[in-house]
Formats: C-alpha cells, sequence, structure tokens
C-alpha cells in the first residue's frame, strides 16, 4: 500500500523530466555564428561580397588545416575567381576579408604551436 503511494508520484516525475529538459534546450542562448559572429559578413557587403567572404572562410580553414602559410594570395579561387570579370573587384574584397577573419579566428582559438 505504501509503495503505490510513491509509485504514482515517481512515474509523473519521471515522465515529466525529459519535457523540462527538451524545453530548456530551445530557451540556450544561438550560437555566435548566428548572432554575427566572427563569421558573419558586414551588413554593407553585396551578395557577390558575401560569396567571397564565405569562400574565403573556407580557403583560411583549408590553409590552416593543411598547416600551410597563410596568404590569401596563394588561392587560386582569390586569383582566378569564378565569377564575372565585372564582379571580380568585389568578389576579391569579400575573400580577402573572409580570408583575414578566419586566419585571425583560427590563430587565436588555436594558438598552440603549429608544427
Amino acid at each position: 500500500m505504501m509503495r503505490n503511494r510513491f509509485a504514482v508520484p515517481l512515474l509523473a516525475l519521471t515522465l515529466a523530466t525529459p519535457g523540462l529538459v527538451f524545453a530548456h534546450t530551445f530557451a540556450m542562448p544561438l550560437p555566435a555564428f548566428q548572432q554575427g559572429g566572427w563569421d558573419t559578413p558586414p551588413a554593407e557587403f553585396r551578395e557577390i561580397q558575401r560569396q567571397g567572404f564565405h569562400d574565403g572562410i573556407e580557403g583560411a580553414r583549408k590553409d590552416f588545416d593543411n598547416k600551410r602559410r597563410p596568404d590569401v594570395n596563394n588561392r587560386d579561387e582569390y586569383r582566378h575567381p569564378h565569377v564575372a570579370p565585372s564582379a571580380q573587384a568585389d568578389y576579391r574584397e569579400g575573400f580577402r576579408k573572409g580570408y583575414e577573419a578566419a586566419m585571425d579566428h583560427l590563430m587565436n582559438v588555436n594558438s598552440g604551436p603549429r608544427r
């Protein structure tokens, strides 16, 4: 008899706990990249500059992962962008800024010795 009095509240608590954890998950703040973090292109950038910015970030990540010397001029995507000739200057500007932002971030986050 005594066991039954505790069984129902214990069962209710057990069933409610995952709901509380699940609800808490949605209350957590958004990650930095969704709040305008280091990998968000400047708001004033036009679409082609944004594309270049994102491509620059990817180029920097590849260079960093492959332990290459950080130099935007060594990236084919920067030297020979696959965009219309009239958009190449804007693309390169965005690429350079994205590359520099990513290298700055990667070097500071992973500030241990590079081999």
